[in-house]
């Protein structure tokens, strides 16, 4: 009998944990169909005539949203290619170089981390408008990727740190460079976690909102953006077509996260149970 109520208790918990957060994701994605009557009816319509107006209209009064999902997508490959590269050779040299001087960085990155994002974007903007790199996609990119080179690093050294370092003396004795090392040996043997930092980046850059809102205007413009636009559009929100954009911004990321979530996990023990 304890066990019988045990298993209902998990069960249970789980469901809950699933329906609190699936629930608003499978809102939006009926309501992108719903025709506008009845988004909001109350009681809620289950069974209704599924209509493809807004995306229709969508595609035709704001075509800034499709813009926004290029800028998107260029500005997090660009963002997750640069912190994965530099997260591996960062976690590299941490995990084959150990000293005072190393180790007390690595508290450094930790501590950077913490720290608020709103708190580096104020300095921040004055020096780029200087540098004349406003709205454009590098910026982005450059930002987003140093956001999580700190987590990055620390992961990367995690997994590096289960490879032998047998390995690299191996590769040293028959006339490899660290280079080749690193990109023969370590890189193929830690894929995995290079995965599970890309996840991290992929995640934040595709609905990252703050620095787009600060450092972008037009050309560089994302996809979030575009989305408070249309929610405080001056003749209305017209719900129906917001929640056909959000459910084209959300199914990317949310299909990647799902296919990668083995990755995922493995990022997150690494990172929790190593320093």
């Amino acid at each position: 009998m304890p066990k019988i109520l045990g298993k209902g208790l998990k069960g249970f918990a789980i469901f809950a944990v699933l329906g609190w957060s699936l629930a608003p994701i499978v809102l939006i994605l009926i309501s992108s169909f719903k025709p506008d009557r009845d988004i909001f009816a109350a009681p809620p319509r289950l069974l209704f005539e599924p209509t493809f107006d807004h995306y229709v209209a969508l595609w035709t009064r704001w075509g800034d949203f499709f813009a926004g999902l290029v800028n998107s997508l260029i500005i997090t490959t660009g963002a997750t290619i640069l912190a994965v590269v530099t997260s591996a050779m960062a976690g590299y040299a941490y995990s084959r170089y150990r000293h005072t001087v190393m180790s007390s960085s690595a508290f450094f990155l930790i501590f950077i981390r913490l720290i608020p994002p709103i708190v580096i974007t104020l300095p921040l903007f004055p020096v780029v408008n200087i540098l004349r790199i406003n709205d454009t996609h590098i910026l982005m990119i450059v930002l987003y990727a140093t956001f999580f080179v700190s987590l990055g690093t620390l992961i990367m050294r995690t997994f590096i740190d289960q490879i032998p370092k047998e390995l690299d003396e191996a590769a040293h004795i028959d006339g490899a460079s660290h280079w080749q090392i690193l990109r023969r040996i370590i890189l193929p043997l830690s894929a995995q976690g290079m995965i599970a930092v890309s996840v991290f980046v992929i995640v934040f850059a595709w609905n990252e909102f703050l620095f787009a809102f600060i450092f972008t205007t037009t050309r560089a413009k994302t996809a979030p953006l575009v989305l408070s636009e249309m929610f405080g559009a001056v003749e209305g929100v017209e719900w129906g077509v917001l929640f056909a954009a959000s459910t084209l911004q959300l199914l990317p990321v949310l299909i990647f996260v799902v296919l990668a979530q083995k990755h995922l996990v493995a990022g997150l023990t690494a990172g929790a149970t190593k320093g």
